[in-house]
């Protein structure tokens, strides 16, 4: 039988590069930017106009024309998107609809005729309700899944046991999400927005049920093997139902591919962090939380990072 669950140290490995760069990402973003994430403007309040022009336009032109409008957007900041010059987006302070109209018109006498691809306004109340629903959310999501699988499992021996593996498995991914966004922001000027948490909370509950299903097979096979290690019961169930896993994954993923590809613009970003958690979150699955089990059972917590045998030595 192949040996998924002996090689645990390499996985443990990866998941560790993983975290570090996401964590390394959001302290030079708080360092250089004020914050761990670009946040949108969900979470922080203010206006977000974005712009296309028929002709390409430089963004410091575009913003001393911006700032003229003193003082609600002295402070605006102005960013270049897309590869033709042509598009901008300008965040500011909450602006109003007159405010908006007399910055379009200015900025036609000065560029020429514009579109008006989106704007969004959100005062600080929304702002702060955002941010605490998605710290009350993910709170909540882990009470829930430590209690559900607790009750759920309660005739194996340490059940709380698979209910922090999946909660481990669970901050494991929102890390390297948001490392992930982090990394993005500071390379490529993204913002973390309410799309970003529904596709966070989304890939979550899908990985979730993806580890609850290993561990369920776990939970038949210790019954009927009970002679066996506890190691070669998770490799027989990791084994069981990788088949399936990659197969439910592997449908939703090359369907994300496609609408990343075909899609809209507004939709590209949302879809490339569900595919990017999707992604991790099948790996998180299969290859930490599941041979996380496996070294808190065996209490060989050496073999996290070496090979078991050697641990044992």
């Amino acid at each position: 039988m192949f040996q998924l669950v002996e090689k645990r140290h390499w996985y443990f490995m990866i998941s560790a590069i993983l975290v570090g760069a996401g964590l390394i990402a959001m302290i030079y973003s708080a360092v250089f930017f004020g914050a761990p994430l670009r946040l949108g403007i969900d979470f922080t309040s203010g206006s977000l106009l974005e712009l296309t022009f028929e002709q390409p336009v430089g963004d410091d032109a575009v913003r001393t024309v911006v700032r003229g409008f003193a003082p609600i957007l002295d402070d605006a900041t102005v960013i270049k998107v897309g590869g033709d010059d042509t598009s901008v987006v300008i965040r500011s302070k909450p602006m109003d609809i007159a405010t908006k109209q007399g910055l379009n018109q200015a900025l036609v006498a000065q560029f020429g005729p514009l579109t008006e691809l989106r704007f969004e306004s959100v005062g600080p109340t929304i702002g702060r309700e955002t941010t605490r629903a998605a710290v009350f959310a993910i709170i909540a999501a882990s009470v829930a899944i430590l209690f559900f699988i607790a009750f759920a499992f309660r005739k194996v021996p340490n059940a709380y046991r698979y209910g922090v593996c999946a909660i481990s498995k669970m901050f494991h991914d929102v890390i390297i999400l948001l490392g992930v966004a982090s990394i993005l922001g500071i390379v490529a000027n993204w913002e973390v927005d309410s799309l970003f948490l529904t596709a966070m909370v989304t890939v979550v509950g899908f990985s979730l049920e993806d580890v609850i299903v290993v561990f369920d097979r776990i939970r038949e096979n210790t019954r009927r093997r009970r002679g066996e290690p506890f190691e070669m019961v998770v490799n027989r169930s990791l084994l069981e139902t990788l088949h399936r896993s990659l197969a439910t994954q592997l449908n939703a993923i090359f369907v994300m591919i496609a609408i990343i590809f075909f899609g809209g613009a507004t939709l590209r970003q949302f879809m490339l962090v569900m595919l990017i958690g999707m992604v991790m979150g099948t790996y998180s699955s299969l290859f930490f939380a599941v041979p996380l089990l496996a070294v808190w059972e065996s209490g060989d917590w050496k073999s996290m990072f070496k090979r078991p045998e050697r641990a044992a030595a």
